[in-house]
């Protein structure tokens, strides 16, 4: 086989080029790594009398607690809310996952993903009707989550917080109710209303429920007992 004129004439033209590439990286101060991050989450885990590792796959409920339930403690998880409930009530129909945050810190999304991607993969949950909530802290918790990872959510409830505005196209797809009290005087309404507003502008159709003469603690305690909230997320379903 006989190669060409043109061919040795490219060949030389490239050389330079390939060589200066190869004294740059040599040259470079900085060294090319690869770092694995694992996050640890505590959660508390209740699963309903209806769960079967091999029957019909059961609903799924992440809570997301307010900033007085942080720590090490998983009982301070069980204050309010769907982990509160649970614990009366044996026969409630869905599996509650709720997580903890250490003192002084706040939720992040990367870890609570990692956290939900290890819950699905473990029990047998319908991936179909995941749904997410939290309070206060927790609601802001709620909204960037659902930000981040939209895809995951049949049904999102965001209580008293509130979230990035600009970004609420991400979540104008996924079936959301927001419940706020105008009296709390710990994170005020404008936070919910501006969530809301911004997800009507992109599209979305959130129900909003403002409590007139409500606090901050009135909301959670009104969306999780006479709001019909979880009848509600049971009507969700994602295609």
């Amino acid at each position: 086989m006989t190669m060409t004129h043109g061919f040795f004439r490219r060949i030389l033209f490239a050389l330079p080029a390939l060589c200066m590439v190869a004294a740059a990286s040599a040259a470079s101060p900085q060294m090319a790594k690869t770092s694995t991050v694992k996050a640890k989450v505590n959660y508390l885990a209740f699963l309903p009398k209806t769960y079967s590792a091999k029957g019909a796959p059961v609903p799924l409920i992440i809570f997301l607690h307010g900033s007085g339930e942080r720590g090490t403690d998983l009982n301070k998880v069980k204050a309010w809310g769907p982990p509160a409930i649970v614990e009366k009530d044996p026969n409630f129909p869905f599996m509650v996952v709720s997580p903890q945050v250490p003192d002084g810190q706040m939720w992040e999304s990367f870890a609570l993903k990692g956290m939900l991607d290890n819950v699905l993969a473990k029990y047998n949950v319908d991936k179909r009707r995941v749904y997410l909530t939290g309070i206060s802290m927790g609601g802001y918790g709620a909204w960037e989550l659902a930000m981040r990872y939209p895809d995951y959510f049949a049904a999102i409830a965001p209580i008293c917080g509130g979230g990035w505005t600009r970004f609420a196209e991400r979540v104008k797809g996924i079936p959301t109710w927001v419940f706020h009290g105008a009296k709390d005087d710990a994170v005020p309404e404008q936070e919910s209303a501006a969530m809301v507003a911004a997800i009507r502008a992109a599209g979305g159709d959130p129900k909003y429920t403002v409590l007139p003469e409500g606090g901050h603690v009135d909301a959670w305690v009104h969306a999780y007992d006479k709001a019909g909230l979880f009848e509600w997320f049971l009507q969700q379903r994602k295609p």
